[in-house]
């Protein structure tokens, strides 16, 4: 199991802080699109992703017990 991390606009969009899914053997582009469409999501390509607390790219793929995070870009002045 993996947990998935949501910051910002996502944990409003989810209505939770973190869901528990099955994503181990997927990349994180597959994650991305899989939540996107279940949870009516934002595109969330331009999302920064971290995988066990450090930055990753879409094409890494997650193992058992990773823990997956979105971060939206943050604006502000």
């Amino acid at each position: 199991m993996n947990k998935v991390l949501f910051f910002a606009h996502l944990r409003d969009a989810v209505g939770e802080e973190f869901l528990k899914v099955d994503a181990a053997g997927k990349t994180i582009r597959e994650l991305k699109e899989e939540l996107a469409a279940g949870y009516n999501l934002p595109k969330l390509d331009t999302v920064m992703t971290a995988v066990n607390e450090e930055f990753a790219q879409d094409d890494e793929v997650i193992q058992d017990g990773d823990e997956i995070a979105f971060i939206p870009p943050v604006s502000g002045g």
